[in-house]
């Protein structure tokens, strides 16, 4: 008798363990979003609605190979992060799927999807990030404008992302065909490469090489640049007088996704008020898409950038034309 009790107790102790696992909820996020102000972001979310998250970090271009390559079996619930032009691909390509969040009813047409493919949830402008100490030690003065980066003093030290993995380096692209013209652009690029040290497969690795001195001008989006001279590290941010471009991070619900509902929420709260202001008290330095929400202390208003847009649905068509031609006319492979 005693056995079967204890069996008959074990058993609705397994049923109720069962249950409760059951009913945990989670999803599956990549992230192209750097990996410490992905996890402040995320964890506020979990907080905020019970969502269990669980993030694997990768670059635009892996992220987006990775999601076409699981497609008939996807195994992540949403991409959050990386310039819209890449959720606009991914759109095309059939591989999101649409949700129109009622939070999104206050966000300008420019970052949001019509049909709900992707909503943006921050922005921030490219920049300069600048050891203006270690340039007027070497006799350089500090550069000014994109111009200023193509001089010969500047020879071996910048680096910048390569477009072939980095959408903030193909963002920079467009930029300068923005401001310059296409054929003008690409011209200016190869001069700008003899300057290059390096081209790193991240969009924040300029900026991560830069604090520990390996690159005197990086150049990517301005939020590291922004913590790292909040934090008293020796450094400028150089907007250049031509403007810069800037990128409007996005997120996509993946087609197939495992836990909707879950992914759908994620949604929901990171437009939302609560979500834009967490941008900035966990200090990430991102500029909210809503215009309700300040971008926080320490981040410069936007009415002291100039900002160069583009049409980003061309660009997200041309992206594999203007890569190819990077490649073969600047690195001239």
């Amino acid at each position: 008798m005693l056995s079967k009790v204890r069996f008959l107790a074990l058993l609705i102790l397994a049923c109720m363990c069962t249950g409760a696992f059951a009913s945990e909820r989670s999803l599956v996020v990549y992230s192209s979003v750097d990996e410490e102000n992905a996890s402040a972001i995320l964890k506020a979310f979990t907080e905020d609605t019970g969502v269990k998250v669980h993030m694997v970090f990768l670059s635009s271009g892996p992220a987006m190979s990775r999601i076409e390559a699981e497609k008939a079996n996807p195994q992540a619930d949403l991409w959050f992060g990386a310039p819209n032009e890449n959720h606009i691909v991914a759109k095309t390509r059939g591989l999101t799927e649409p949700y129109v969040s009622p939070e999104a009813a206050d966000l300008a047409d420019n970052f949001k999807d019509s049909e709900g493919f992707w909503h943006a949830f921050y922005m921030n402008p490219l920049g300069f990030g600048i050891l203006y100490k270690d340039l007027e030690k070497d006799g350089v003065a500090e550069p000014l404008s994109w111009t200023d980066l193509a001089k010969a003093e500047y020879k071996g030290l910048i680096q910048m992302p390569s477009p072939q993995s980095s959408g903030t380096s193909y963002a920079l692209i467009q930029t300068l065909m923005a401001i310059m013209g296409e054929d003008k652009a690409f011209s200016y690029m190869k001069d700008l490469n003899v300057n290059v040290q390096t081209y790193t497969q991240s969009g924040t690795g300029p900026s991560q090489n830069l604090a520990i001195g390996e690159t005197l001008v990086a150049i990517q989006f301005t939020p590291a640049f922004l913590k790292l001279v909040d934090q008293g590290f020796p450094a400028k941010v150089v907007f250049p007088k031509e403007g810069v471009g800037y990128e409007a991070a996005a997120m996509s619900i993946i087609k197939g996704s495992k836990n909707l509902d879950e992914a759908k929420a994620l949604v929901d709260w990171m437009v939302s008020r609560r979500g834009q202001e967490v941008l900035s008290q966990a200090k990430t330095y991102f500029f909210p898409v809503r215009p309700d929400v300040s971008a926080g202390e320490g981040v410069p208003s936007l009415s002291e950038i100039k900002l160069v847009d583009y049409d980003r649905e061309k660009a997200a068509a041309d992206k594999k034309r203007i890569v190819d031609r990077w490649v073969t006319e600047v690195l001239g492979q």
